[in-house]
């Protein structure tokens, strides 16, 4: 038996055979053409191709795992629109006089190397998506379909990495679990091998090699181990943890229609989070109570352009009304940081996280947030919503939403435009300063919702995004946990 260790990042055990996938890496010979002019059109008409192919990818993802995780097919898609990009192949073409696959290749591997070299490790993961896109377009180019990687029976699939594209084309009922030698936690593939249910383990190195093709072997997705051709002591362990494990499921599933109540009597809300409006099914199929969070930053992710009122009315109110009672609480725009929009024309910073970012951003643009505010209004006369702010640090900032909120619900009644009488209104509890003061913001406002990965982060000082401070990233730690603790006894001092 072979023991190799990587990192788990979707749970849940699998045995069967390991099939090596290889993505088609054929070389790009560089040619001369006579007319670059009509070498450029053949490139815009692969172009759109890909961005068509891209589109399908997005809806079967949102299909699939749903709008959040679907996201990065709308960032593929505007790369695909991306002027730099676009500009730097054609230029090779008209400039070089070569063929189009020649200079996709080498643009893609240009930008790839300068997302790598970047320190941000979102932008770091910007090389793994151009170079996504390029092969796409490389592909289409030479004559060759959508790629992908379709075994005759299930399988474990081993690679040196995936892009979310390939992740996505595989036949979910033939892929037992994905192992890889390289990747990241924080990886698009970790994140919807987890949306789907596949146990996943990245970082297995340079031991996964070809040489593990067609063996027999066991995912641990837990532990990040694979076990390649177990004896017969660790096939008998493992069969009771998938016992153990199909129980659990089973357990799970007839909860479903139950009161959430604890063994001592008390009575726990159990909602969803959600990205969009197609997501409303789910949450209701998996028995949530209520939405504890609609990211309305999707709407604006979804588009190149800002949407206006009308747009995000109608998502809104399709949630209020989907959930028929049910509450929907739904944060208003929390933009920058690690979530960049073109359109909106955010400067560069040093710090993105500490930077110009959610709350910030609509105190400094009144006329985006008072949009948003407006069509929230108009959608809680078709449900019960509830209003909530995120990065909120001070007291102030709670009044000045608050006038806004005056002057929207004002304006909204001498039109005659209806809207819930009361509305609750709420904040995220995602910065230090926010705890200190959270008995003053107790009194202002219906409730807390606590965003503890960013609240960890400002209390660690610890980089989320950065895999090499992992072990120092620790929710559990007791500064954390007396904060949460500071936080509720505030909170219920004023009966909220």
């Amino acid at each position: 038996m072979i023991t190799l260790e990587g990192k788990g990042v979707s749970g849940g055990y699998a045995t069967g055979r390991i099939a090596f996938y290889h993505r088609d890496a054929a070389d790009v010979e560089k040619r001369g053409v006579d007319d670059a002019r009509a070498e450029v059109e053949r490139f815009l008409q692969a172009k759109a191709q890909a961005s068509e192919q891209v589109r399908r990818l997005y809806e079967k993802a949102v299909a699939d795992v749903g709008h959040e995780e679907a996201n990065i097919f709308d960032i593929h898609g505007m790369m695909l629109d991306d002027e730099d990009y676009l500009e730097a192949i054609q230029d090779i073409i008209l400039n070089q006089r070569v063929n189009a696959e020649y200079a996709v290749a080498t643009t893609a591997e240009e930008f790839a190397e300068m997302f790598s070299s970047m320190d941000d490790e979102y932008m770091q993961g910007r090389a793994a998506d151009v170079r996504d896109i390029s092969a796409r377009l490389v592909r289409i180019l030479g004559g060759g379909g959508e790629g992908g990687f379709q075994p005759s029976g299930p399988v474990i699939l081993a690679a040196d990495d995936l892009v979310p594209s390939e992740t996505l084309q595989f036949d979910r009922t033939r892929i037992l679990a994905i192992v890889t030698m390289y990747g990241s936690a924080t990886s698009h593939t970790a994140i919807l091998a987890k949306m789907m249910n596949i146990p996943a383990i990245i970082g297995l190195g340079e031991c996964l090699t070809d040489a593990v093709d067609g063996r027999d072997a066991i995912v641990d997705g837990f532990s990040g181990k694979l076990l390649v051709e177990p004896d017969a002591a660790t096939r008998d362990h493992y069969d009771g943890k998938f016992r153990e494990e199909h129980t659990r499921r089973t357990t799970l599933r007839q909860l479903r229609g139950k009161a959430n109540i604890t063994r001592d009597g008390r009575k726990i809300d159990l909602y969803a989070n959600i990205g969009g409006v197609a997501d409303v099914t789910e949450a209701l199929e998996n028995d949530a109570g209520g939405i504890g969070l609609f990211r309305s930053e999707f709407l604006y992710l979804q588009t190149d352009r800002y949407p206006d009122e009308e747009t995000q009315f109608a998502a809104y109110k399709a949630v209020a009304a989907g959930m028929a009672g049910r509450r929907v609480i739904i944060r208003t725009l929390d933009i920058g940081a690690d979530k960049k929009i073109e359109y909106f024309n955010l400067d560069p910073e040093e710090n993105p996280a500490l930077g110009f970012r959610a709350i910030r951003l609509c105190l400094e643009r009144p006329e985006l947030f008072t949009t948003q505010l407006r069509a929230l209004y108009r959608a809680s006369a078709f449900g019960r919503i509830a209003i909530m702010f995120p990065m909120i640090t001070d007291v102030e900032e709670i009044r000045e939403i608050k006038a806004i909120i005056a002057g929207v619900r004002d304006d909204l009644a001498r039109r005659n435009i209806p809207q819930a009488e009361q509305v609750e209104i709420g904040v995220m509890i995602e910065t230090p300063a926010a705890v200190m003061v959270s008995d003053l913001l107790a009194k202002e406002v219906d409730f807390f919702s606590i965003g503890t990965n960013d609240l960890t982060q400002y209390t660690l000082a610890v980089d989320r995004q950065n895999p090499k401070l992992e072990r120092f990233y620790r929710p559990h730690h007791t500064g954390v946990l007396r904060m949460l603790k500071m936080v509720v006894d505030n909170a219920h001092c004023e009966g909220k």
